[in-house]
């Protein structure tokens, strides 16, 4: 296909690989290698080599490669994310991020073949939930605190039905100021849909938001009363949040909004790139290569750190 795309006049401007973990290099390789802009599930691959080798690659070509973290694309995740880069916080002290879900609770056979293929290390690699709903839960503590982990403390568990990998982790963190935090994952938690939560404190106040309850953002400044954002238009929603938003308060918005802000952002960097112009700095906020391997970075150190009975690891960029 990447090839045959690539010979015709009208072939496809760009391609959209949402198949499962293990055929991800594979794909995205062949269609960059074709000159393709190429937007991808995460995670990146199912090793550190591969994520690496699609660095080089994007690089080589010059091709837009997006990953899809939709979670960042939420208006309100975007105004936290510029709350903490204006001071709202102030110097970060410690975060809580947990992703919550119910599916693995019960045999993985009775989930169909989306979670058999999740439980085998021959398709997703050394890890299950943290590569799965583990990497959206680091992207977006990357995402609102602009810091990348330094380290992990990781234990994996099995809390629901028997299965050959991690349906729980528990994962200790540092990030690069040495600020403490606590990233819980699970997919067997009874009552969980899902549940992507994340806490920052710093020295001058605190922020909290809550996947489930999209458009709202808690934030406390130190020894003052909360204030409660609401997604909408004004009332102290700061322009980078305010381009994602498309309706008044009271028309709901939620993760099908997350989606297309996050292809719209990549519609705007494919049409630039494909007509050779730079766009204007801040006009889109996506992941690219690089937050790629960053999340096989943290996947691999979760597991190294597992194996050594909970060590602490460095996360080597």
């Amino acid at each position: 296909m990447a090839e045959a795309e690539a010979e015709r006049d009208d072939g496809i401007e760009a391609v959209s690989i949402v198949t499962p973990n293990w055929t991800h290099h594979r794909i995205a390789a062949a269609f960059l290698k074709a000159g393709i802009d190429v937007i991808l599930d995460k995670p990146m691959t199912t090793t550190v080599s591969d994520a690496r080798e699609l660095v080089e690659l994007q690089r080589a070509t010059d091709r837009v490669l997006v990953m899809t973290y939709p979670y960042a694309h939420h208006a309100m995740v975007r105004q936290a994310k510029h709350m903490i880069r204006n001071g709202a916080v102030g110097t970060i002290r410690q975060a809580h991020v947990e992703y919550a879900q119910e599916w693995a609770t019960s045999p993985v056979p009775d989930r169909g073949k989306g979670a058999i293929w999740r439980q085998d290390p021959e398709k997703v690699g050394r890890t299950s939930t943290t590569g799965d709903i583990g990497t959206h839960a680091y992207h977006l503590l990357h995402t609102i605190t602009g810091q990348d982990i330094a380290s992990v403390r990781a234990e994996f568990h099995n809390c629901g039905a028997p299965k050959p990998m991690e349906d729980t982790a528990y994962i200790n963190f540092r990030l690069e100021n040495g600020a403490p935090g606590i990233l819980w994952v699970t997919q067997a938690a009874p009552g969980q849909y899902c549940g992507l939560r994340i806490r920052v404190w710093g020295d001058k106040g605190g922020l909290d938001w809550d996947q489930e309850k999209p458009e709202v953002l808690r934030y406390v400044p130190s020894g003052e009363q909360e204030q409660i954002f609401l997604r909408g238009h004004g009332n102290g929603i700061l322009p980078e949040a305010e381009r994602l938003i498309h309706l008044p308060r009271g028309h709901g918005e939620a993760a099908v909004d997350a989606w297309a802000n996050l292809y719209a952002e990549a519609g705007v960097a494919i049409a630039a790139r494909r007509a050779g112009y730079a766009l204007p700095e801040g006009s889109v906020e996506l992941s690219g290569v690089e937050d790629g391997l960053k999340g096989m970075l943290f996947i691999d150190a979760c597991a190294d750190s597992h194996e050594s009975g909970g060590s602490w690891v460095s996360i080597k960029q």
